[in-house]
């Protein structure tokens, strides 16, 4: 708890339990001898440095916003994200980015979760939209553009387990069955996470699976596809009628 009380001035909330049970939500470690092992061997690997590195890089590129990035250990036990996530996992906002890491074996495993994460940051920033009032298409859209940054410029083999979960026939089918009359329900509505995460009797990571397709058809029928678009672009503009 206290190095959540030393984020009470990053949140609105007052209870710093609050904040930790969040963060926890995204694979936020929890105090043990493991953990405290991964944070030696990420102070060994020079971690913040590298991290760093990748993000004055990213920040340049997308002129994004400089904001503060924390990073802690990864709760190994949570496999939020698919037994292939790699040690890494982490949860963005408009003005601060949290990482969670196990020490990685490649450079380019922390590029791309900086990649993913800070391309919410950009697109949250450029939209006009507050994030209070993000639908479920909203969620989709963030998740599917923030992974194809991923596929640009780290490549296939570092994109998200999810990406492959499903063939094009039954994304179609959740499409029609789970998503299709629910795009307009917001951010604090059960049934957004219900079905962004695929919890319960939905598909595993259904929201993020359907974003990447969702992207994927937006790209391969629209030629001028840009990071500018994929900032800027409205949620409802990657909608291809009658595509799914």
């Amino acid at each position: 708890m206290d190095i959540c009380s030393k984020l009470l001035g990053e949140f609105s909330e007052q209870n710093p339990r609050s904040i930790y049970e969040y963060l926890q939500g995204f694979g936020m470690y929890r105090p043990n001898p493991r953990s405290r092992r991964c944070f030696e061997e990420l102070k060994m690997d020079d971690i913040w440095k590298k991290a760093e590195g990748i993000f004055q890089r990213y920040k340049t590129k997308w002129n994004g916003p400089d904001i503060p990035v924390y990073i802690f250990p990864i709760n190994e036990r949570r496999k939020i994200f698919g037994e292939n996530s790699a040690g890494k996992s982490g949860v963005s906002f408009k003005d601060k980015m949290f990482l969670f890491l196990t020490p990685l074996k490649k450079e380019k495993e922390l590029e791309s979760i900086i990649v993913h994460e800070y391309h919410h940051v950009c697109r949250m920033n450029r939209q006009k939209k507050d994030t209070e009032n993000y639908t479920l298409l909203d969620s989709i859209v963030l998740e599917g553009l923030a992974e194809h940054a991923v596929l640009e410029y780290c490549g296939k083999e570092y994109l998200g387990p999810w990406c492959n979960y499903y063939t094009k026939n039954e994304l179609s089918f959740f499409w029609k069955k789970f998503l299709s009359d629910h795009l307009s329900v917001k951010r604090n509505e059960n049934i957004h996470d219900h079905l962004l995460y695929g919890r319960g009797r939905y598909p595993k990571l259904l929201g993020y699976a359907f974003g990447f397709y969702m992207i994927s058809q937006y790209k391969s029928k629209q030629k001028n596809y840009s990071d500018k678009i994929s900032f800027l672009l409205p949620s409802e503009k990657f909608i291809i009628k009658n595509d799914y």
